[in-house]
């Protein structure tokens, strides 16, 4: 039996699919059940999931597969399908390569979005990048992106994001930070006292709190390229 918090979240799912082909972001079930933030929806999510109602896609925001409906909310007609695509909607102000003038920057292989994997030092290939995306001077490169702790901050598993060269940041910048001069990791930097906080943009990711000596700031985000 559902909750009905659960009721009214797959309600309005199954609504707003049925109306518009594509499914409420988590800021619009978040207002249309009066909950004060999206930790409250993710709950809802996954309970719907563990008790058979959804299925989500791995690391792909807003796909869901509505599998069944209870019996209070059964519509003639009713058949499981998949409610998004595997990619949201292009972020504003994304621009094609093709119309813009593009530079190749050396992709560093692969960086975690979530927990950390071992330090990037190898070149895997180039991608073109617009011109217009390479903020100041200094040098740029590119890297992969792998994981969904950055899911919230527009940057997906798969994605390939333009970093430029540097060792400082600001609080809230997303920066790719080395830990223990081993592992690297995509996060957003908070400065607190003589710690860094390495946060996610994921409610299922923890931030992480480290002494300053143990983190270095190796660049900084200032693009992004989707392939979809």
């Amino acid at each position: 039996m559902l909750t009905r918090k659960q009721l009214e979240l797959l309600d309005f799912i199954q609504k707003r699919v049925t109306r518009d082909g594509v499914p409420p972001s988590f800021d619009e079930m978040k207002e249309a059940l009066d909950l004060r933030s999206k930790s409250g929806i993710h709950r809802l999510i996954t309970a719907l999931e563990e008790r058979g109602f959804i299925r989500r896609l791995a690391h792909r925001a807003r796909a869901i597969e509505i599998v069944k409906l209870p019996e209070a909310m059964e519509r003639p007609g009713f058949t499981p399908r998949v409610i998004a695509g595997d990619r949201p909607a292009a972020p504003k102000g994304a621009m094609p390569v093709s119309e813009v003038h593009a530079l190749e920057l050396p992709v560093m292989g692969r960086i975690a979005a979530g927990v950390p994997i071992e330090a990037i030092s190898e070149v895997s290939h180039h991608v073109a990048v617009p011109g217009s995306m390479l903020s100041g001077r200094g040098q740029h490169y590119a890297l992969e992106v792998k994981g969904d702790s950055m899911i919230e901050a527009g940057i997906n598993d798969g994605d390939i994001v333009v970093i430029r060269e540097q060792t400082t940041a600001d609080n809230g910048d997303i920066v790719v930070a080395l830990v223990d001069g081993q592992e690297a990791t995509l996060k957003r930097f908070r400065r607190r006292g003589g710690m860094i906080a390495l946060e996610a943009a994921n409610p299922a990711y923890e931030t992480r709190v480290l002494p300053e000596d143990q983190v270095k700031v190796q660049g900084r985000l200032v693009g992004l390229i989707r392939s979809y």
